[in-house]
């Protein structure tokens, strides 16, 4: 996909001007975003645990296994992401010529 295509710099929109940066995204794929987010999960499960006590007398060890249910939701979104990094890697050479 061709991003930097005929694009226009500058859009007007309802009197006011907008520049468009040239910049490339930072994470295409995603990885490492969900990588970070699950690993954050799982410390704030980690960092949890030794006020399971706590937690229990006022009814909130919901929140120990709201950050277990986010680190295990992560790892599933971490192998989807890695899944679609490769297939689009494949498609990128297998569309090359010469390759």
């Amino acid at each position: 996909m061709d991003l930097h295509g005929d694009q226009p710099k500058k859009h007007e929109i309802g009197g006011r001007t907008y520049a468009v940066a040239e910049v490339e995204p930072l994470d295409v794929d995603g990885v490492r975003t969900v990588g970070v987010g699950s690993a954050l999960w799982l410390l704030g499960f980690v960092a949890l645990l030794p006020f399971y006590g706590r937690l229990a007398e006022d009814g909130r060890t919901w929140w120990l296994w709201a950050c277990l249910a986010g680190a295990g939701l992560g790892l599933v979104g971490l192998e989807y992401c890695r899944r679609r990094r490769r297939v689009r890697v494949e498609a990128e050479d297998g569309s090359r010529p010469g390759e």
